[in-house]
């Protein structure tokens, strides 16, 4: 058998339905949820008659979609209620490698938990290859986006290798999405042709939904979300290990009131230490502007927060990089804690001094640049939109900002 793991869009179905095209055998598909039902016995039927089916038009491939809603590691749900499920899991073992072994049958299933899977149905002789699907790395996105723009007209001064760039961590599924926006945005205009315009406005709205103008929001929200998103793109770019910002927005997207919008310029797969304080003061860079030029914080830096909590917790958790050393804590399969109530609180303790340590960084460069800061968000609130190139002008004095309006209530 052949498992094909991989995070959601990458895939894994689209190469099983190569596979069906190229093989020129019989091709079964099935999803792992169809084995389950409320009735006892009933997944293990199904599993006995689609391998029966199978035998009867052998050689043939069998593709489970989502074998993670059958094939969940048997003994670690609570109450009991996972017989019906462990039948069968346990069919569905017999099946792919009973006492039969002349079957010309395979089997190629598709998960994104492979760490929730029985390690019974991992062992060699069920599924013995395992393909592990990322996202595309740079020229991967390049040739998807290829793919998707035949049969759409494109502009001359369209540069795909220029939007690959900008999509780092997007998966197949985010690009072929990301050209049919564009497609639907061009014909909205009354364009023949996709420009680059309408491509990277394609890649926020796939990012973060499409701008809502109808949101009104006074002056002060106004400058409070301008300030917020240029403490962002400060301290980003302040930072050595801080991220390229690409656009900072003050026009309304899906719950966002605002977008910095930040990538690296390559595909990265290991990140430092320095990188992910960086990464945890540039996300706290919009409340510490808040509080720097209004005296007061608001609620606009929720998912700031979120973020930030949850790399310190991993830092900390999972990648030993706090004083409490190299130790990974983590939870149960069925989500109880496997530390004591003090082991917790140091825990806490360690992630709460990484937030504060990225905070004082923040803080630092938007003290440093405090000036900065009121220009540039000054200039934000009237065009609204400024892209990575336009902020490297202003933070050089190249672009004369408009008059600074003071930012009061």
């Amino acid at each position: 058998g052949v498992l094909l793991i991989g995070p959601p869009g990458t895939g894994k179905t689209l190469i099983a339905r190569a596979v069906a095209g190229e093989a020129g055998v019989p091709f079964f598909s099935i999803s792992g949820s169809e084995f389950v039902e409320m009735f006892v016995g009933v997944g293990a039927s199904r599993v006995r008659d689609l391998f029966r089916q199978a035998r009867k038009h052998a050689p043939c491939i069998i593709f489970i979609d989502e074998i993670d809603a059958v094939g969940r590691q048997r003994g670690v749900s609570l109450g009991g209620a996972n017989d019906e499920r462990e039948q069968t899991l346990n069919q569905l073992l017999v099946e792919m490698d009973g006492f039969d072994a002349r079957t010309n049958i395979i089997v190629i299933a598709a998960t994104n938990r492979p760490d929730v899977l029985d390690p019974a149905l991992l062992r060699p002789g069920r599924f013995d290859r395992r393909i592990v699907l990322d996202p595309p790395d740079l020229q991967g996105r390049r040739a998807i986006l290829e793919v998707h723009a035949r049969g759409k007209p494109l502009a001359p001064d369209v540069d795909l290798l220029q939007i690959a760039r900008q999509t780092v961590g997007f998966s197949g599924a985010d690009l072929a999405n990301l050209m049919n926006e564009a497609a639907i945005l061009a014909g909205r205009a009354g364009k023949t042709t996709i420009g680059m315009a309408e491509l990277e406005e394609a890649i926020l709205r796939v990012m973060a939904g499409p701008e809502r103008k109808s949101r009104v929001l006074t002056e002060y929200e106004r400058s409070i979300v301008a300030y917020h998103e240029v403490g962002h793109a400060l301290v980003m770019k302040a930072l050595p290990h801080g991220l390229p910002v690409q656009k900072v927005s003050i026009v309304a997207r899906g719950p966002a009131l605002g977008l910095t919008v930040s990538a690296p310029l390559e595909d990265r797969y290991l990140a430092s230490r320095a990188q992910l304080l960086a990464r945890m003061a540039g996300e706290l860079g919009g409340r510490v502007a808040e509080e720097l030029i209004f005296g007061d914080v608001t609620t606009g830096a929720k998912q700031d927060i979120e973020a930030v909590t949850t790399i310190a917790r991993r830092m900390v958790c999972e990648f030993g990089m706090s004083d409490l050393g190299m130790i990974a804590w983590g939870r149960r399969e069925d989500g109880l804690p496997v530390v004591s109530e003090e082991m917790a609180a140091r825990i806490d303790q360690a992630v709460k001094a990484l937030v504060d340590e990225a905070y004082q960084m923040a803080r630092a460069v938007l003290v440093a640049q405090r000036d900065k800061l009121v220009q540039i968000a000054e200039y934000l609130k009237v065009v609204e939109t400024i892209d990575g190139a336009e902020l490297d002008r202003l933070l050089a004095g190249e672009v004369p900002p408009p008059p600074a309006a003071s930012p009061s209530a």
